[in-house]
């Protein structure tokens, strides 16, 4: 029988209450890992890992306050003897035309998407610069962190700005031998897109139903993609 690819190690996975998040810390699990769970949403964190079982543990995580995610992290890493891998996923969106974006949603988004992942990253890198181990962080970022994408230019800019950060980052501790890498999901099947079809609808003056047909066209496999996809590519890395 072949042993899991990732038996032994220690996963923390931000945002992990639902979406992608959820099936990054499914996937981690399946592959033998023990999964720290976190969400702003405390319920949510303990509902996925309820049903991932003895493998994971639920906690609440504000991924914009620097002295929380500490905190978290310590003691996820006291509880599971150690953290190996960290998934910076916390994320969110909204739609706006520029010309009535206003100051606090532009702040919202670079709070959690692109500070968020800042703080996720700098928290575990810490720790494994100062215990001499070795670790690996993906985090997620977006298609419309390489192409801008109209109504969502604020998320674009927080997303650009994980896609810089990760690179930079990976050329900094690569000779500690810590790994960072990020993935740019496209169209994905998760609560959050549903809400940003009903947004995206609105602004086009479309149906909901020709504006998921408009995603599917953008696709070259012809399909959304579903948030195990994007697990399973996080996986791998």
């Amino acid at each position: 029988m072949v042993e899991p690819s990732l038996a032994g190690r220690r996963a923390l996975v931000t945002g992990a209450g639902t979406g992608i998040g959820r099936a990054i810390a499914r996937a981690l699990a399946r592959e033998g890992a023990t999964v720290a769970v976190t969400d702003l949403d405390l319920r949510a964190a303990e509902a996925t890992a309820g049903e991932i079982g003895i493998a994971a543990f639920g906690t609440g995580l504000d991924v914009t306050d620097a002295a929380a995610a500490e905190a978290v992290f310590a003691e996820a890493a006291r509880r599971m003897g150690g953290l190996d891998i960290l998934c910076a996923n916390a994320g969110i969106s909204s739609m706006h035309l520029v010309k009535d974006l206003d100051e606090a949603e532009w702040d919202r988004n670079m709070a959690v998407n692109a500070k968020g992942v800042f703080l996720s990253d700098r928290a575990a890198v810490r720790r494994w610069l100062a215990d001499g181990t070795k670790g690996a962080i993906v985090n997620t970022a977006s298609m419309a962190g390489k192409i801008g994408a109209p109504w969502l230019a604020h998320y674009s800019a927080s997303k650009f700005a994980v896609v810089g950060f990760t690179q930079a980052l990976a050329r900094e501790v690569a000779p500690h031998g810590i790994r960072v890498n990020c993935v740019c999901p496209g169209f994905v099947r998760t609560s959050m897109q549903e809400r940003e079809l009903l947004w995206e609808a609105r602004l086009r003056g479309m149906s909901v139903e020709a504006v998921q047909a408009d995603y599917v066209a953008q696709t070259p496999l012809g399909r959304l993609e579903e948030p195990e996809d994007v697990a399973d590519a996080i996986v791998f890395l």
